[in-house]
């Protein structure tokens, strides 16, 4: 009796079992991908307005503080993506990703807070100090599973005390209860509010002189 390597190995070279099967597996997939996403724009030009759709209803659905409706809105905006890359990962990968080129093509107007799920730079001030905020869109790290975006936070006056000694800090993984009717701004301006609490104490630190020579 030929053992399980004979028979996949019958044929003349023909596929065996295992690769019929795996190949099986990955039309079942792209067929399931096809049903999933063909009411989604393939093209970039017609992605670009669904995806400002998408981020308004996802704006609409954070004031609600709305988990499911918000969750949902992002898995659409990764499907989206995913459709303009042919369903192949990587769609964040680079400038030129969908995920990417969908974000800064929709990026608010420099220094205007945005709506939730818009790409954004603009500048708050939390206790007197100025901060340029960068808050993530609908593709930012942790996006599909943690309700709350990240931010980076930025000094704008280097000579003076800040919420770290580089300048810069990561705010990345915010478990926090929904909040309605909390808008961007203010939704950074707490988080640092709390850092500066818990994390620093209440005392903010000086800026190291070598940060302060590279941004003066």
């Amino acid at each position: 009796m030929a053992d399980s390597a004979d028979i996949n190995n019958q044929g003349g070279g023909q596929l065996g079992f295992a690769g019929l099967l795996a190949d099986g597996d990955a039309d079942n997939k792209a067929r399931r991908f096809e049903r999933e996403t063909a009411h989604l724009p393939g093209a970039m030009d017609e992605a670009i307005p669904f995806y400002r759709g998408l981020f308004a209803a996802h704006h609409a659905a954070m004031m609600e503080a709305d988990v499911d409706e918000v969750m949902a809105l992002r898995e659409e905006a990764h499907k989206l993506a995913l459709r303009l890359n042919n369903g192949a990962p990587g769609i964040i990968a680079g400038e030129d990703a969908p995920g990417c080129v969908l974000e800064s093509k929709t990026a608010a107007d420099p220094g205007s807070v945005p709506l939730w799920g818009q790409a954004a730079t603009f500048e708050i001030t939390v206790r007197g100090m100025p901060v340029r905020i960068e808050l993530d869109g609908m593709f930012g790290i942790g996006a599909p599973c943690v309700y709350w975006p990240g931010f980076a936070a930025h000094a704008v006056d280097y000579d003076a005390p800040f919420v770290s000694e580089t300048g810069y800090r990561s705010f990345l993984g915010i478990h926090a209860d929904p909040v309605p009717d909390l808008t961007p701004d203010a939704f950074a301006a707490r988080i640092i509010e709390a850092h500066i609490d818990n994390g620093l104490k209440g005392r903010l630190e000086e800026i190291a002189e070598r940060y302060r020579r590279c941004n003066n």
